[in-house]
């Protein structure tokens, strides 16, 4: 035991992992999660800085209505005004400039400080009403027009922020700025996870046609929450988790005894140091091991019925497409991971919008009406969170010169539309009203941090409890704001 201590005490973590021949395969599953809460969790939050942060406790604050949640989150904008915000006085107003009493109402950004004009432009793609909520969707959403009732679609949501890191930052982690929890990590670390053999918080991401804006793997980082609670990003290809599988000539029984000799060491650092995040790396290489096997389980879908197959389209036979991440979404919601995150990118059209947004329309409308109808047909909506939207919407004049047939659209925090669905949410209703530009929400305005108030309502969790204590400051999801938008829960 002596001459354990002293190893303990003169190695660090990383020269351990080095000397015993593990290498970077090993250091690497520190990025991978734990499921469940733990002997070693429940440590983690009894020995740090979270002890110290009443009123909250692990677990529900009341009954939730929400199990899961698969966010479709479209990258780049999408355009309201071609999408769901129907517009008809913009047929009135096309080529003429926009007032400037409503104009400057908005920040626009930097890529329209030069335009001396600022025509007006309509959609050149036809709207029609659908389903019992009489709800106006374009002619490039075909298939998700056709499931309009199981919908509530928000055309109310507005966001501070008018660039694309800080929007998507503020959408997924409360914060323009990196370095805060997204709300994956955030529900992690209030809800722990149902599966223990899959990461409760995975992370799927697909590139449209044009327009790719770079993704920061911040924004499914754990920030200051313990590691453990940070998104597992799953890739197309026969490696779907970097590092996962043993080397060459390592044997499953022979990382086994690897790995029960590391805890062993582990065990013993924590009780000399008491730092909480060894009990994270402890649960995180258990973790790892048990993927080995549920990982490949369930992104294999050679199992799946050609019917599904129909109803998804063919892209999901092509790995890596949002169509083909829309159907492991369904089979993680199956296998009860919490927290799935799809990425779509492309959605930037400041330019060529007309060719551009039809072509990624196509992209994601046959997919995402499919998952809600496949999870409806299995008897998981009810209970699962399905949510569609960008990180802000797009303005209603037109950037650059205006043609007969092509037009582009800056950047617009003003108001953007989205649609959710099951876990709660009360369907086949339009919430939320813009004024005749689609430039500023006016009746039933839903702010970011509304939405992700309502969002970990749903959850059975109050925002304002659900807390950490870092750095002295106790932080939160929402920050200091937000409030639940009770006409958005059934």
């Amino acid at each position: 035991m002596e001459d354990l201590k002293k190893v303990l005490t003169q190695l660090n973590r990383r020269d351990f992992l080095t000397k015993a021949g593990l290498g970077f395969g090993s250091i690497a599953l520190s990025s991978i999660l734990q499921a469940g809460t733990s002997p070693g969790a429940r440590r983690e939050e009894a020995g740090g800085a979270e002890s110290a942060v009443a009123p909250f406790v692990r677990g529900p604050h009341f009954s939730p209505k929400a199990k899961r949640i698969i966010y479709l989150f479209q990258s780049g904008g999408p355009s309201q005004l071609e999408t769901f915000d129907y517009k008809p006085a913009l047929v009135k107003w096309h080529g003429r400039e926009i007032p400037d009493s409503i104009k400057s109402t908005q920040r626009n950004s930097g890529m329209v400080a030069g335009q001396s004009t600022f025509p007006l432009v309509k959609s050149i793609y036809d709207f029609k009403q659908y389903g019992q909520s009489g709800a106006w969707v374009s002619e490039l959403l075909p298939y998700t027009a056709g499931i309009v009732d199981d919908l509530c679609i928000v055309k109310s949501v507005f966001t501070e922020a008018i660039n694309h890191e800080p929007a998507v930052m503020f959408v997924q982690t409360g914060s323009q700025q990196s370095g805060r929890p997204s709300m994956g990590s955030w529900l992690s670390y209030g809800l722990g996870s149902d599966n223990q053999n899959l990461p409760h918080f995975m992370v799927l991401i697909s590139k449209g046609v044009s327009g790719d804006q770079p993704l920061s793997t911040a924004a499914w980082a754990n920030g200051f929450l313990a590691s453990h609670h940070q998104g597992v990003q799953l890739r197309a290809g026969k490696d779907p988790v970097l590092y996962l599988q043993n080397p060459y000539g390592v044997h499953k029984e022979d990382r086994r005894r690897a790995l029960d000799r590391i805890k062993e060491l582990n065990e013993h650092q924590f009780t000399l140091w008491g730092d909480p995040e060894i009990q994270s790396k402890i649960s995180q290489y258990e973790m790892a091991y048990k993927m080995q096997t549920s990982v490949p389980d369930a992104v294999n879908t050679s199992d799946e019925p050609d019917y599904i197959y129909k109803m998804y389209g063919e892209d999901a036979r092509r790995p890596g497409t949002f169509a083909a991440n829309c159907l492991l979404a369904r089979r993680m919601a199956e296998r009860d991971v919490k927290f799935i995150q799809l990425y779509h990118m492309g959605w930037d059209q400041h330019g060529d919008l007309p060719k551009n947004i039809a072509k990624q329309a196509r992209d994601v409308d046959q997919a995402s009406a499919a998952l809600v109808k496949d999870l409806k047909q299995r008897g998981l909506l009810e209970d699962t969170l399905v949510v569609w939207g960008g990180e802000f919407g797009r303005t209603s004049f037109s950037q650059g010169k205006l043609t007969a047939d092509n037009y582009g659209r800056d950047h617009h925090p003003g108001c953007f539309s989205m649609w959710m669905t099951g876990g709660g949410i009360k369907t086949g209703q339009v919430y939320g009203e813009t004024d005749e530009f689609s430039y500023n929400v006016v009746k039933d305005g839903v702010h970011v941090h509304d939405f992700q108030a309502t969002l970990l309502h749903l959850f059975g969790l109050d925002h304002e409890k659900l807390i950490f204590k870092h750095q002295g400051r106790r932080y939160r999801l929402t920050d200091v704001h937000g409030k639940v938008i009770n006409g958005l829960i059934a």
